[in-house]
Parts: C-alpha cells; structure tokens; sequence
C-alpha cells in the first residue's frame, strides 16, 4: 500500500460536533467565539463560564486551537444563541 493514499478505514476529522444534532459540521463565523452548524444551521457562541460546573476559563477566541470544553468537568462551553 502506498503511504500518500492512506489508510481507507481510517476515520476523517470533518470538524466539531454540533450540540443541538450531534454531527460534525459545526464551523466558526466571522465573529470571535462564534459558531454555526451547517448541518442543522444552529449558531453558538463561546461562553467563559461553564453551564454545567460553573468553572471560569479564559477564552482564547483567536486560538487555531479551538477548545470548546471546559478543564474541569469536559462539559461544552457553547451556548446556543
């Protein structure tokens, strides 16, 4: 097999899960700490306390990295709007 094809089981990153129905098209909008589902054409917004434990973060809304999860329980940080 050749190394450039890959493995063809292999699963595919397509993006975040949306909250609302669970699919992988969640995308970030023009704004900062702004997403829209593309699937179910949802929109989120990035909160800094978590909905569930309560814990502050820091938002880091230029980050390449983008983490939606709280540290402390894993819980979603995404509200929906």
């Amino acid at each position: 097999m050749d190394r450039d094809q890959g493995n063809p089981e292999a699963p595919v990153d397509l993006g975040l899960h949306c909250p609302a129905c669970s699919e992988p098209w969640l995308r970030p909008t023009n704004l900062p700490g702004r997403y829209r589902c593309v699937y179910c054409l949802h929109r989120f917004e990035l909160t800094s306390m978590c909905p569930n434990c309560g814990a502050h973060s820091t938002i880091v809304r230029m980050s390449t990295t983008q983490v939606v999860r709280c540290n402390n329980c894993g819980d979603s940080m995404l509200q929906a709007i």
